[in-house]
């Protein structure tokens, strides 16, 4: 294991959606994030199936900043049940992970 996360949300619109990727990066809660707009997505809620046009957030982060990052996304999100799923990241590009580990540090910028 290498101590780093890869992380996945939705948001309803690529504003929101960078709105919430902005407070995650300034409390550097994550290093990177990239947005991929115009996703189709399909799902039960509520007892129906519904359709929706989303935006997928993937977030590169430290493993043990995933608790506060996942309460920080449900604070930030506009749905009640935000999507808010993580994979752990193997082993990858040494330098990329080392930046990785000194910007997702948890401590917010001044």
């Amino acid at each position: 294991m290498s101590g780093f996360s890869v992380c996945m949300v939705t948001a309803p619109s690529m504003s929101e959606a960078r709105e919430i990727g902005r407070s995650l990066l300034e409390e550097r809660l994550v290093a990177c994030i990239n947005l991929l707009p115009s996703v189709s997505s399909m799902y039960w809620w509520e007892g129906q199936i519904e359709e929706a046009d989303e935006v997928l957030m993937v977030l590169k982060t430290r493993t043990q900043l995933l608790d506060r990052l996942v309460g920080r996304v449900r604070e930030l999100h506009p749905y009640s049940v935000p999507e808010v799923l993580s994979w752990p990241l193997g082993p990858g590009n040494p330098e990329y992970l080392d930046w990785l580990a000194s910007e997702a540090t948890g401590s917010r910028i001044s």
